[in-house]
């Protein structure tokens, strides 16, 4: 009786309503940080859009610059050559001005001469006042055309110069210009150089960081014998699931990465040093190569990844990661490499 009673006086702990809560809490963590990451990826987008407007407005500014470089230049050698012709024509003026005040004096003494040898010699001497007289008419005109051609010339030189100021001046704003577009196509590169490094980061975590799957530089390399069969251009079972996460990876990519920016994953085809026969499929390692890297992009369009960013080459031998004439160095040169780049 004891016993019984000691038994149903045992309390029973509920643990379901401090598990509830829990999870609860861990929902609502959740949300928030997909919140965050929604607006964080709103305002990259925004700002980088942005900064395409700036970037085609400044190109503009530059090719406009350029056309009014070129303008000024133009009407700056026309200025040039108009100073030379009146130039000419201010020494020419200076020359015939000069001929004719020798003139005049020569006149002058004739006339004194006449006067003194015969008085009677009335009609000479009007002959030579008319000379002189039309000598120093001609004389007087000439000095006006010269202060003329001299007020030219020197509206001349002053445009010229204020020509060149603006051609300084011009090439001045573009050079401001070119190194604000340096800037910017720096940022460009930037921008592509971090969706590569997160790209990277996502692929290392998707495929676990295996021995035969590794970063190199800035390519991801997978080992042959894990996509392929000897000799062979046909996925294996293996390989379509290695390419399957990378598809799911690619497809996050492009989503994220701003369609202004012309990238492309390029996928390069190796193989080791070791000449194929010529009697299969396949006649030589250029297309076993190329063939190999054809095949991984188009299984990785049939998984969604988009087309029009995936390319293929193929390299045969003849970019060997580990120069050494050994079966380890062929085991590595034998790869699959995928490079996120511009086009």
């Amino acid at each position: 009786m004891a016993l019984s009673r000691g038994r149903r006086t045992q309390r029973t702990v509920d643990y379901w309503p401090g598990f509830v809560d829990a999870l609860s809490t861990l929902l609502l963590a959740i949300m928030f940080l997909l919140s965050v990451f929604v607006l964080a990826q709103f305002l990259l987008s925004r700002e980088i859009s942005g900064r395409d407007t700036v970037l085609d407005r400044l190109n503009s500014q530059i090719n406009e610059l350029t056309q009014l470089l070129s303008l000024e230049r133009t009407t700056g050698q026309d200025f040039q050559d108009q100073i030379a012709s009146l130039q000419a024509s201010l020494q020419s003026s200076e020359t015939e001005r000069s001929r004719l005040q020798q003139t005049l004096a020569e006149g002058g003494g004739a006339a004194a001469e006449a006067n003194a040898r015969a008085g009677g010699l009335e009609t000479a001497l009007s002959d030579q006042r008319q000379i002189s007289q039309r000598a120093v008419a001609q004389v007087e005109l000439l000095n006006q055309q010269l202060t003329a051609l001299r007020q030219q010339i020197a509206a001349l030189e002053t445009a010229l110069d204020a020509s060149e100021n603006r051609d300084r001046e011009s090439q001045t704003r573009i050079a401001d210009l070119g190194s604000r577009l340096n800037v910017a196509l720096a940022q460009r590169v930037q921008e592509l150089s971090r969706y590569r490094s997160d790209f990277f980061g996502r692929l290392r975590e998707i495929l676990s960081d295996r021995e035969n799957i590794r970063i190199v530089g800035d390519r991801f390399v997978f080992q042959s014998e894990v996509l392929f069969p000897s000799g062979s251009d046909v996925l294996q079972a293996a390989g379509e699931t290695e390419m399957k996460k990378l598809a799911e990876a690619i497809i996050e990519l492009a989503r994220e990465i701003p369609s202004d920016i012309n990238w492309i994953i390029r996928v390069d085809g190796h193989t080791d040093n070791i000449p194929l026969s010529g009697t299969g499929r396949f006649a030589d390692n250029w297309q076993l190569s190329t063939s190999r890297a054809a095949s991984v992009v188009k299984y990785l369009v049939s998984q969604g990844a988009p087309a029009n960013r995936m390319a293929a080459a193929g390299f045969g031998e003849f970019q060997p990661i580990d120069a050494e004439n050994t079966q380890q160095a062929r085991d590595r040169n034998r790869r699959i490499e995928l490079k996120l780049t511009e086009r």
